[in-house]
């Protein structure tokens, strides 16, 4: 497994008031915005969009890959034109997710979305799931997970990776009927060896616990919203002050 190194650290390093905590997430996030080893796969799930929006816009400038799940990618499918049914959505971010849609095409990233689903009727633990073989969802159904076939595409393109940040469930993995999409991403980064794998995000965390491979991923981000942030290329105060000591 690649390891990360100092790189973009060094003020903070050695510093008495950061803890070795802090400072495996600042070089193993670094490593990830700064000197990553190609190529570089980002697996984004979760509700929202409005949620990922900067990690997206900064992750387009040097991933090769964006597999999106999760109710943010109904968002995304219906930008481009698709029926998503009762399914998740974010109106007011329509605009913004064709906006990203056109970024990650003309800086030729591969910016993936579910190509099934698994459905239901209702947002139920005992729903019944049914398969969407395509993208487009029916009016009366609401999606629940991304479907085999599209767990297909995405461990396909996890395999290749030599870093991988994965932040956001792939569906409702709290169901068990609808866990196979996380579940699955889970199983497919842990067995990938030779990469430099980051799962951040507590529904992500839990899933790869649940998956019993947490000993398998190179590393767990405990930094949450604050992880997302960094992603995003933004500085953190308490990161800054760090810093500025010394």
């Amino acid at each position: 497994r690649a390891h990360a190194s100092t790189v973009g650290v060094p003020s903070v390093l050695g510093r008495g008031a950061a803890g070795l905590l802090l400072l495996r997430e600042l070089e193993v996030l670094s490593k990830v915005l700064q000197d990553p080893e190609q190529p570089v796969v980002a697996i984004l799930g979760g509700a929202k969009v409005s949620d990922k929006i900067p990690v997206i816009e900064n992750l387009l400038s040097f991933a090769q890959v964006l597999l999106i799940g999760g109710g943010m990618a109904y968002t995304f499918l219906k930008a481009q034109g698709h029926s998503i049914g009762k399914s998740l959505l974010e109106e007011d971010r329509l605009e913004t997710a064709s906006r990203l849609l056109q970024e990650a095409e003309q800086k030729g990233v591969r910016m993936q979305l579910p190509v099934d689903h698994l459905a239901a009727r209702e947002f139920s633990a005992d729903a019944e799931a049914i398969h969407v073989t395509g993208k487009d969802i029916q009016d009366h159904l609401l999606g629940m997970d991304i479907g085999p076939a599209t767990i297909e595409v995405y461990l396909r393109e996890i395999a290749p990776a030599r870093t991988i940040v994965w932040n956001g469930p792939m569906g409702v993995f709290e169901f068990e009927a609808f866990s196979r999409g996380t579940m699955g991403v889970a199983q497919a980064v842990a067995m990938n060896l030779q990469c430099l794998s980051v799962v951040g995000g507590g529904d992500s965390v839990a899933a790869v616990g649940r998956a019993g491979v947490s000993d398998k991923i190179g590393h767990i981000s405990t930094g949450g919203g604050a992880s997302l942030e960094f992603l995003s290329g933004k500085e953190l105060p308490g990161v800054a002050i760090l810093s500025e000591k010394g």
